[in-house]
């Protein structure tokens, strides 16, 4: 999660590593890689001097490289071209993409094990066909959302008082702490549903615990006791290249 006190933003440069800073009001540094790429994110209080962020980020550079690498060998997919037989997931289940041509309204059905059948207008553009697909996807992962949110609201004792789902580049979800409003990727329509109930728990607990700290952990461990589990298991999965990208 970043939320929105993130003031200061830069980046430093440590031999070929690059680093981006965000300065804080907060007490010690944090620091974290996110995929797809890798990218090195280091918060950091106010107090302290670029040469300290530089020093804490060469102590920790065993580790950035680690996650790094696992991410370097985490599956891509090649940018889908929306044609008759192409594998699209949902809910981490590969089907392969049936398009029926009609002069009707366009539409996705999902009616079997095998097809996601995918209706258009003739002449229908690539894009287009992506755009409505995509809207299928928003409307099935919306029907998810709301009663896992009522479900973990009641367990963890917070309120949610919006959700909204949007393509993001860089982050299954964010939380907006002041608002209690939560981001949701609409790419979780795609992964199996306890991942998307993983993300939507850790985005809940940040309501309790803003920063990734021990609390927050410990918040986590009781909650959703597997989440390490789960959280490697989503990390793992094959990631599209259109919608992971800075």
């Amino acid at each position: 999660m970043e939320n929105d006190k993130d003031i200061i933003n830069y980046q430093l440069s440590i031999g070929k590593l690059k680093v981006d800073v965000v300065r804080k009001d907060i007490k010690n540094m944090h620091l974290a890689v996110y995929p797809p790429t890798g990218r090195v994110r280091i918060a950091a209080p106010l107090r302290v001097n670029d040469e300290a962020v530089k020093l804490f980020a060469i102590s920790k550079i065993s580790w950035i490289r680690k996650h790094q690498r696992n991410f370097e060998a985490q599956d891509r997919q090649a940018p889908r071209q929306y044609k008759e037989r192409e594998s699209h997931y949902f809910l981490g289940k590969r089907y392969l993409l049936r398009i029926t041509e009609q002069d009707a309204p366009a539409k996705v059905e999902l009616k079997t094990k095998t097809y996601i059948d995918l209706f258009v207008r003739p002449n229908t553009t690539t894009e287009q066909k992506q755009t409505i697909l995509n809207e299928w996807y928003r409307t099935e992962l919306k029907k998810l959302v709301q009663p896992l949110i009522d479900k973990w609201q009641k367990q963890i004792g917070v309120t949610v008082n919006d959700w909204q789902v949007k393509q993001m580049k860089t982050k299954w979800g964010t939380c907006n702490i002041e608002k209690e409003r939560i981001w949701l990727n609409l790419e979780l329509a795609k992964k199996p549903l306890h991942c998307l109930e993983y993300i939507i728990v850790h985005e809940m607990v940040h309501l309790l615990e803003r920063h990734h700290n021990n609390n927050f952990l410990n918040y986590m461990n009781t909650y959703l006791p597997n989440w390490r589990e789960i959280k490697n298991e989503l990390n793992s999965l094959p990631v599209s290249h259109s919608n992971w990208g800075y």
